[in-house]
């Protein structure tokens, strides 16, 4: 009999790729006690009660089957209602909309639906952990683009041109940003349209955490002139409604990607869970005030937490989207990986080294403010305390 050859088998598209630096400190916080954990990109609050109860009411009823491959109808109506009430897009639900597991699936589908062997996909970093993986399964190469705080961790209009060859294909920008939450105002965007519009590449653009702003309203680059046709919008409930366990998102753009997408999503997914897709459209059509409260109860972790950093005497970008802070922590002399690692042990606090989220991330941390007032307090606390023992 022949030994299996693993080696042999396995992808070696699979096999280079690095598992998630978030994952390895979840790992290593589980096998300690008391640990607070800062990790998790994840809301705390509940699924507001009237999305929970659209859900199971889909199920007392029986509304158990497949729905179509690309989300109930009415799903789709409430999403293009959505979007041009809150963003000022317009799309068209039976051709330019479609249901996926979560935002991630759309991100998936999009990059599988554009990228062939060698196309070059820009990335501005740190982001989050999945863009780069996808793209080399997909046979594409990521060239990363830099980002600083300095610019407040935005794309410019330079580093984009200085970045497009003839082999560039897409372009992913992810604002709100994980992990610096930094966001891209109508000057800037209409900045990197002006460069976009005098080429043929596509914009993949996560607005996942569209909802999760301060200081004003989140503007898509879909809506700046010329761009629409050139974007693929991707979001989703997890963020917004506190509905990750869910697992439902949407992307929206051009009928000539959306279609392609949707047959990757045919043979892969087939469609979204069927509950979700009922609870969704509860939560699309009634709960915008959910959202607000939950936007104001972040923006007052936010503040604690950027002035908690700053009185440590760590440099700290004020964040302007999403639920992280991106702290500096060069001034302590050690690398991101090894503050978290010494952090950990010494106060059992668990944060992300900002290498997990690309190179550019070294000598920050993600700190996650989904968690309560008196959870953040202690956390700093210790901070403090390892911060006094270097």
């Amino acid at each position: 009999m022949i030994e299996m050859d693993y080696d042999g088998v396995l992808s070696e598209k699979v096999r280079g790729i690095k598992p998630s630096g978030i994952r390895r400190y979840f790992a290593i916080a589980e096998e300690m006690e008391d640990v607070i954990s800062l990790g998790v990109g994840e809301p705390d609050f509940k699924t507001p009660w009237v999305i929970r109860k659209a859900g199971m009411d889909s199920l007392a009823k029986g509304k158990t089957q497949y729905s179509a491959n690309a989300g109930l109808s009415m799903l789709r109506s409430e999403i293009v209602r959505y979007l041009d009430r809150r963003f000022n897009l317009v799309y068209h639900p039976e051709n330019e909309v479609l249901v996926t597991v979560g935002g991630s699936e759309a991100i998936d589908m999009c990059i599988r639906s554009v990228v062939d062997d060698g196309d070059e996909v820009l990335i501005p970093e740190p982001c989050f952990v999945c863009y780069d993986p996808i793209v080399t399964l997909s046979g594409g190469k990521s060239v990363p683009i830099p980002t600083r705080a300095e610019d407040s961790f935005r794309l410019t209009a330079q580093e984009l041109r200085d970045k497009i060859t003839d082999r560039t294909k897409l372009l992913i920008l992810p604002f709100p940003n994980n992990p610096t939450g930094a966001v891209m105002r109508r000057e800037d965007l209409e900045a990197i349209a002006q460069v976009l519009r005098e080429t043929n590449i596509l914009v993949l653009s996560d607005e996942i955490y569209a909802e999760l702003t301060y200081n004003g309203r989140h503007v898509s680059i879909a809506s700046i002139p010329g761009m629409r046709e050139r974007t693929v919008v991707i979001n989703g409930f997890s963020k917004a409604y506190a509905m990750t366990g869910w697992r439902l998102g949407f992307a929206a753009g051009p009928e000539p990607v959306i279609r392609q997408m949707t047959k990757v999503h045919q043979y892969a997914i087939m469609c979204a869970p069927t509950t979700s897709q009922y609870a969704a459209v509860e939560a699309l059509k009634n709960c915008d005030d959910a959202i607000q409260m939950m936007v104001d109860e972040y923006n007052i972790r936010r503040r604690m937490l950027v002035d908690g950093f700053r009185r440590m005497g760590l440099d700290c970008f004020e964040p302007e989207g999403a639920f992280y802070v991106f702290p500096s922590i060069q001034s302590t002399g050690l690398s991101s990986e090894e503050f978290c690692e010494k952090l950990l042990h010494a106060q059992r606090v668990a944060l992300i080294p900002g290498t997990a989220f690309g190179a550019s991330g070294e000598g920050h941390v993600r700190v996650s403010y989904a968690y309560s007032l008196n959870h953040l307090a202690e956390a700093l606390k210790r901070i403090e305390r390892f911060l006094h023992s270097l």
